[in-house]
């Protein structure tokens, strides 16, 4: 597991809501929900993405977006359209739900004649837990991908797959849907003249890559600088500089802050394990120095964190 991979490790588009919407001018979708990731690929026409409060992303032909919530955004022909917005969101998964041209899994060829229809897909990720906000973190309010990428091939079966009616069409369309988010992402991370986070550039490196590789391997692992370079092949002061100057942080600093990242969801996940299990689970031996870091580094107790789970309450983390 590599420090990219492991963020989309709660990243699924099982359950999610999927649509495939072929529209005719005039046209605006309003996507309501404020789901904290949504995916829209344009397979066949144009559209502009109208974030709330910010300014209009012309999507293309092939091209794909990834809007970060929970604002909500809108889907138009054209900005300053005409159309009555249609609300998307759960309650649109059915036309007689509202969505006359929206619903899981659906295709509807649209009224206009050829060349003048626009077909968006969609997926929206119901992202839950401090690894989902880690990613989000990682990324604009808008992100959009042109063609000529690793995603392409993915639209086209996704293009194949909605034009059809088949037994595991959800489970084709949820698998196509990720392996999109992901290629996606990581295109924009990679873009000439990017700015992707630390931690994503420096896995490029042949000595921090493998030391991060390692981290998000064996989380619990008793890891020290002196270990950790032994397995990276260096010695401990080239690890040392080179993981500082290429992460922003030495690495036991990083480690600490991922098992604090991963405990945080497993104390609200499990919630019948108790402190001290959830400590060893992520590297600590005993329950009051676990207790001593969480607080350090979130700002609240694991206990104070699993109430305010519990109650749905956010839970203040240091900035």
């Amino acid at each position: 597991m590599d420090a990219f991979g492991d963020l989309f490790r709660g990243v699924r588009a099982q359950g999610s809501l999927f649509g495939s919407s072929t529209l005719t001018p005039p046209w605006a979708l309003h996507f309501v929900d404020g789901a904290p990731l949504t995916l829209c690929a344009v397979l066949d026409g144009a559209g502009w993405i109208v974030p709330e409060g910010r300014a209009p992303e012309r999507l293309r032909v092939g091209e794909t977006a990834v809007v970060r919530g929970p604002a909500s955004f809108t889907f138009v022909d054209e900005p300053g359209t005409v159309a009555e917005p249609i609300a998307c969101g759960e309650h649109c998964a059915a036309p007689e739900q509202g969505g006359t041209r929206y619903r899981r899994g659906w295709h509807d060829p649209g009224d206009g004649g050829p060349g003048e229809a626009t077909t968006l897909v969609v997926g929206a990720y119901p992202l839950h837990g401090e690894i989902g906000r880690r990613l989000l973190d990682a990324l604009p309010p808008v992100l959009r991908v042109g063609t000529g990428g690793t995603g392409d091939p993915v639209l086209d079966h996704l293009a194949a797959e909605v034009a059809i009616d088949r037994p595991g069409q959800q489970v084709v369309l949820d698998r196509l849907l990720d392996w999109l988010l992901v290629c996606s992402i990581r295109e924009w991370f990679d873009r000439p003249g990017g700015e992707p986070p630390a931690w994503y550039a420096a896995q490029r490196d042949p000595v921090v890559g493998e030391a991060l590789r390692l981290l998000h391997a064996e989380p619990a692992a008793p890891w020290t600088v002196s270990s950790l370079a032994g397995r990276a092949r260096v010695s401990r002061a080239t690890l040392a500089k080179r993981f500082a100057e290429l992460v922003g942080e030495p690495p036991l600093t990083y480690l600490a802050a991922w098992r604090m990242t991963l405990a945080a969801d497993l104390l609200i996940e499990k919630d019948a394990a108790t402190v001290a299990e959830v400590a060893r689970t992520v590297g600590y031996a005993d329950a009051f120095g676990f207790s001593a870091a969480f607080k350090r580094i979130r700002g609240v107790s694991p206990s104070e964190h699993r109430r305010a789970g519990r109650s749905m309450a956010p839970v203040t983390t240091p900035a």
